[in-house]
């Protein structure tokens, strides 16, 4: 598992999706802030981890990380229009160092509806 969340931390360092797939589950599951059903299966949770890092920018980063096997909880922080937007990204690995659910939890409210509006442009563009 130590070894998976090192690599989910140079693919969210990094930017760039294009290794995503080799890190996900088949079965893996989204949970967005904003969307109040469980995204299922590689490709959608793909398409939101894609998203997520072109809406995020260069300010993102991760402050606080606390892991129990299976489970890493990382704290992250990011400025976007002029709003310091707080979260945590909360991960499960298998056994086989597969990310198999990525659940999003977003604050404050200001933060959790731009997030909400910039991601619905960009998983559109994404998607289109």
């Amino acid at each position: 598992m130590l070894q998976a969340l090192a690599q989910w931390h140079e693919i969210a360092r990094s930017g760039d999706p294009a290794r995503l797939d080799a890190l996900l589950a088949e079965d893996c599951v989204f949970w967005s802030p904003v969307v109040h059903r469980p995204q299922q299966g590689r490709d959608l949770t793909r398409l939101y981890l894609s998203g997520a890092m072109r809406v995020f920018n260069d300010s993102f980063r991760y402050v606080k990380e606390v892991v129990a096997e299976p489970h890493a909880v990382l704290e992250f922080t990011c400025d976007i229009d002029g709003i310091t937007v707080n979260g945590v990204d909360i991960i499960t690995f298998n056994a086989a160092g597969k990310i198999i659910e990525f659940k999003v939890m977003v604050r404050p409210l200001q933060g959790v509806n731009m997030l909400h509006a910039k991601m619905a442009a960009m998983l559109e563009q994404l998607a289109g």
